[in-house]
Formats: C-alpha cells, structure tokens, sequence
C-alpha cells in the first residue's frame, strides 16, 4: 500500500522540520513538501498534490483558514488538517465552513496526529478530543438563533468577520486571523452596517452579540502532548 503524502504548512521552520521528523518514523506516511505560509501551501498543493495537508492558522500573508478554502476549492481530494494552538469555536467553525477534513491542537500526542492524517487520508472526519468536546457543548446547548438564520442577508465571509468584530477584534487583527487583506476586512465592514441597516461598528457588534456570535471560551491544555513551538499560542 502507497505512502500517505503530507504537506506541511507552518511559518516556524523549527516547528515544521520536528512535525517531519515526527512523521517520518511512521513508514505509512510520507512527507512531500513543507509551506511557510498560507500562500506557498496553496501553490505546493498545486504542484505535489498531497494525500494530506496539515495546516496552522495564524500565518503571515495568507492564513490558514483562507489557504484552507484555496486547496479544497482548486483540490477537493486534499484532506485539509488544521494544526493549531487555537481552539475557540470561531476558529474551529471557520475552518470546518473552508473545507477543513480534521482539526488539532499542537499539544496532541503523536498517536493522534498519526491517526488523524491517516483517517482524514481514507475520507474520514477527524477532531481532536479537546476539539470534539467543544463541539458536542456548542450543539447540545440552548443558543440564540443560527448565525444564518439570523443575518441571512450576510454572506459566509461577512459572517466570518461579523463573529470576529462581536471579540472585539480591530480590522488588523481580523485580517491576521482569516489571512486576508485589511482593504478586504474594510470592504466586508462597511458591506455588514449597509446589510444591518446599522450606523456604526458599535450598533453591529451589539446586534452580532444578540445573535450569540462573539463567544470565546477560554483554552484547555493537558499533559503528555506534542510540544508546541516557542513563541507563543499560534
């Protein structure tokens, strides 16, 4: 039986260069290329066409969850996993709406990630257990109406930036999170007041947090996990 190809996509070289090692004492899998940033992972998905993308979120230029939309939409055979030290909802549903196939903390045992690549790899869906936690709390709790069903005047990406406008979230910050342009972040802005039918940002980020977007819960961590890399919560 052939290898399972990865790509890794990540802008810390140490982290990505331990992440292939890791892999590389499983001889089922097989490391193709490794991205810096959002941008180079679309471009080496192009041109590898890997079994598996494993892919971090918070990236300079092109973040995650944009190249996540990229690769699925150019590749739909490519499983999209999300290896991130960020777990709030908002950033596990905005991954799921881009395509993504599993989602991981950093913190995760080898066992798992091993698992994940080769089950997203066979077609199945794959979350990790502090991620599938949180799932199960956010669909067996009473909460306000859907987000679509309570802007359906918005599109998917206006969700997207509305959730992160209800944190708090300057445009920059935005930006950074989905790997867009701040124009883009701008232009999505002054589209949601004229949809609401609001006059500023404080008057949409008060109906957002009437609808129940903006939540964050806070982060769990656990011993005995993958190190994550130095620098920070990515």
């Amino acid at each position: 039986m052939a290898a399972v190809t990865v790509l890794i996509c990540d802008d810390h070289a140490g982290f990505r260069t331990s992440l292939a090692a890791l892999l590389g004492t499983d001889a089922d899998i097989e490391v193709v290329g490794e991205a810096a940033d959002g941008a180079d992972a679309d471009e080496s998905a192009r041109l590898l066409q890997p079994d598996v993308v494993l892919m971090d979120l918070t990236m300079p230029g092109v973040g995650g969850i944009e190249a996540t939309h990229r690769i699925v939409t150019n590749a739909p055979h490519i499983g999209v996993i999300v290896l991130t030290m960020v777990e709030d909802d908002e950033s596990v549903f905005a991954a799921m709406r881009a395509g993504a196939r599993g989602y991981l903390l950093k913190g995760a045992r080898k066992a798992e990630i091993l698992h994940a690549i080769k089950g997203v790899a066979a077609g199945e869906a794959i979350f990790g257990a502090p991620i599938a936690a949180r799932m199960i709390t956010y669909f067996h709790t009473a909460r306000p109406p859907t987000q679509a069903a309570a802007f359906p005047e918005l599109t998917s990406r206006e969700i997207d930036i509305l959730t992160l406008m209800a944190t708090h979230l300057p445009n920059p910050s935005i930006a950074d999170r989905l790997g867009i342009s701040e124009k883009t972040v701008r232009n999505n802005v002054s589209a949601i007041l004229v949809k609401l039918r609001v006059a500023d940002r404080a008057q949409a980020i008060l109906a957002a947090r009437e609808a129940g977007l903006g939540s964050h819960p806070s982060p769990s961590s656990g011993p005995d996990r993958y190190p994550p890399r130095g620098g920070g919560a990515r």
